[in-house]
């Protein structure tokens, strides 16, 4: 069993103004570095052997910090972008809410089901989280890992897991700098959810 402490990073500006980031690289605000530093301080007693981050900005230098911090080994995850939220980057989340009320309820209430304009269905961004997962499951036989991931990633792998639903996606967006325990066994993540 493989325990990973699934990280959310600290905030950039595009969360403050309740933006769509999506693939942009936006790097952490002064509150997103304070909120990193925070996140390592309270990760120090969890006997982290190395921390994992997506290959998102915030995500990266969250994971950088809390390594330098606990003094561990920091490595990007290899293809792991974030979900391409298409011609939703950049575009503040009330005004999807208000020019498309439709697909805004909809990518809240059944997420799986809308593929944002030019970007990427969830299905596409699970599979990357799975494979992710399973290398790792390869590599850590046990032990503690954290693992970085900025939203709907971190909700993929968290619905990866537990085989539920991925929840309220515009709610999950809004929740910064936080961390949960996940046991994760190879069985967990080699059956499609679902």
């Amino acid at each position: 069993m493989l325990r990973t402490i699934l990280v959310r990073p600290g905030s950039t500006d595009y969360d403050h103004q309740g933006r769509i980031q999506g693939t942009l690289d936006i790097p952490l605000n002064e509150q997103g570095t304070v909120e990193a530093k925070n996140l390592a301080e309270q990760l120090r007693g969890e006997a982290i052997e190395v921390v994992y981050a997506s290959e998102s900005g915030p995500a990266v230098q969250t994971g950088q910090l809390i390594a330098s911090e606990l003094r561990v080994k920091f490595k990007r995850l290899d293809q792991m972008e974030n979900l391409d939220h298409g011609l939703w980057q950049g575009m503040l989340i009330d005004e999807v809410r208000r020019t498309h009320p439709k697909v805004y309820r909809q990518w809240q209430e059944q997420p799986e089901s809308v593929c944002p304009p030019d970007g990427e269905m969830l299905a596409q961004a699970e599979d990357r989280v799975r494979s992710a997962i399973q290398k790792l499951m390869k590599r850590h036989r046990g032990g503690v890992i954290a693992v970085v991931l900025p939203e709907p990633l971190a909700s993929l792998l968290r619905s990866v897991v537990k085989h539920d639903g991925v929840g309220d996606l515009w709610k999950a967006a809004a929740e910064r700098a936080w961390w949960e325990v996940l046991e994760i066994t190879a069985d967990q993540v080699l059956a499609p959810s679902g």
